[in-house]
């Protein structure tokens, strides 16, 4: 379940992140982040026990907050839930805007016999690997990539079907509606979906790493042509992606009160948070050594992995199916949990009138339409909101929190100040450091 829950879009950034960081540098990274945040989620399930004089079996971490910082505690931490939900919400917009405009790309393609590697730098071999950003100034391309001057047919469809002017809007008809409903049990009934798509992307890695074989060379500072040093100094990115990626200390108090054997909760998180790392790792570690280099680089590798394999690969269009089906299963989930916690604790009614929820519903979309056009890196979109709203939820709250309960009972010692205090530093210094990368 804990694992489930956790495995998100994040995953698509992970290669990203570990080619920004360094190849060593990274999974090192990934490990401590992952020590660091499992540390960090054992402090938020321990917090309710703190209190041995009230009665917390009830309780969910922001009354936990709101005991410790009174209503300032309770609305902050309102405040960054909502970050990390429209931030996923914003996230799955500009994923779900990919992967339909991928999937017209590729039925338009196959129906016509047209091969979209020939316009672009990609590998020549049965199993192409591209590099949409060549041609970009290493941005994300966000184009159709199909030119075909004297095909008068191809020129309508880039026109109807452009990945940031119209795709990301044709989603708007399809997905307004479902946030507007009042119950969003329907749609709970796919979450099997997200494990079968987390299961198909580790095959769909493994086949690849496979076919490709490993393209490794270790330079420890300086790049070469093909190749990035093993430490880089934008290894920050990828701490700010890995904060969203190992992001679930809003909601661990209640995804454990289901737990039958209470006195198992410890080693259930720890377990989960182990294969949530390995899982990572594994992924990661693959796509980077397996990518072509040469005659691609490795900084060729996109912020979501999919963008490098073309649109005509049958395997990645099914990866992209299943994503799009499951995302748009989970976007009104996400927007009714957006709902609950904003309207609920405003009005006290999580359904005040169908004009509330569609001024909330047009501002969620909008926000996810704005970023799918003009700014369609999701990594970007991860690392911020990861950083933003793990500042509190990660770093400050479960530590501050600790710090507090122990000083009540007079059993703090500087020890443990000291490296709790570190802790909520690392916390700010890895929100601050996203705008400087």
């Amino acid at each position: 379940m804990i694992w489930n829950t956790m495995m998100g879009t994040s995953i698509l950034s992970i290669p990203w992140g570990i080619k920004q960081a360094g190849f060593t540098t990274g999974m090192c990274v990934i490990i401590l982040m992952g020590l660091l945040t499992l540390y960090c989620c054992y402090r938020v399930v321990k917090s309710r026990t703190m209190m041995f004089s009230l009665d917390t079996t009830s309780w969910e971490y922001p009354d936990v907050c709101r005991h410790y910082f009174g209503s300032f505690g309770q609305w902050s931490s309102l405040l960054f839930s909502l970050v990390s939900l429209i931030g996923a919400m914003i996230v799955y917009w500009v994923l779900m805007s990919n992967f339909l405009f991928n999937t017209g790309k590729f039925i338009f393609n196959f129906i016509h016999h047209i091969n979209d590697t020939d316009t672009i730098l990609s590998t020549n071999n049965s199993n192409p690997v591209i590099c949409p950003s060549a041609g970009s100034g290493g941005h994300p391309d966000n184009s159709s990539m199909i030119f075909y001057a004297n095909d008068t047919g191809a020129q309508q469809f880039e026109k109807w079907w452009d990945k940031s002017r119209t795709v990301p809007f044709y989603l708007v008809g399809l997905l307004l509606p479902l946030l507007n409903f009042k119950s969003p049990s329907f749609f709970s009934k796919f979450n099997i979906l997200g494990t079968v798509s987390v299961l198909y992307l580790i095959f769909l890695v493994t086949f690849k790493a496979v076919r490709l074989g490993f393209h490794l060379e270790f330079h420890w500072f300086i790049p070469t042509e093909f190749f990035v040093p093993e430490i880089r100094f934008q290894f920050p990115q990828l701490t700010g992606v890995l904060t969203l990626a190992f992001f679930i200390h809003n909601c661990i108090i209640t995804l454990l009160k289901n737990n039958k054997k209470q006195e198992n909760n410890v080693r259930d998180l720890c377990i989960a948070y182990m294969l949530v790392t390995l899982t990572y790792l594994y992924i990661g570690v693959l796509v980077f050594a397996s990518f072509p280099s040469p005659p691609l680089s490795k900084d060729c590798i996109e912020q979501n992995f999919l963008d490098n394999f073309p649109s005509s690969d049958t395997l990645s269009f099914i990866a992209r199916i299943f994503l799009l089906f499951q995302m748009m299963t989970v976007y009104p989930l996400l927007g009714y949990l957006a709902r609950v916690q904003l309207l609920g604790h405003i009005f006290g009614d999580i359904y005040p009138s169908i004009f509330h929820v569609l001024i909330l519903n047009l501002i969620i979309v909008g926000a996810g339409v704005i970023m799918a056009c003009f700014y369609p890196n999701i990594g970007g979109i991860i690392r911020y909101s990861g950083a933003a709203c793990g500042l509190a939820f990660v770093f400050i709250y479960p530590s501050l929190i600790y710090i507090i309960s122990l000083h009540q009972e007079e059993r703090l010692t500087w020890p443990k100040l000291i490296f709790h205090v570190f802790i909520i530093i690392l916390g700010v210094a890895n929100l601050i450091v996203q705008f400087f990368m």
